[in-house]
């Protein structure tokens, strides 16, 4: 599913038209977004948990010239799903 596809279902489940709800999903993946950049987490009972984790320095290996190489510590965003969610996959 791509992100009109989103707004679609989003229109139909909620009556909405697909201006509202694009608008609507526009203001929610900026209120993660931002709250993510903040390093807050952002729980959604029932969907599942984002949140921020910092990856260390580490070693790696360029595959074409095969020297050492050092990756930079990071900042990565994560999910981890809600039981309602995994047992809709199943």
């Amino acid at each position: 599913m791509n992100k009109t596809e989103l707004v679609n279902a989003i229109a139909e489940e909620a009556k909405l038209t697909k201006v509202q709800a694009k608008a609507a999903l526009e203001a929610a993946l900026c209120a993660v977004g931002g709250a993510l950049a903040k390093g807050d987490k952002v729980a959604l009972i029932g969907f599942g948990t984002f949140g921020v984790v910092e990856k260390a320095e580490r070693q790696g290996l360029n595959p074409q010239t095969k020297k050492k190489i050092t990756i930079p510590a990071r900042k990565v965003v994560k999910f981890k799903a809600g039981a309602e969610l995994a047992a809709k996959v199943k």
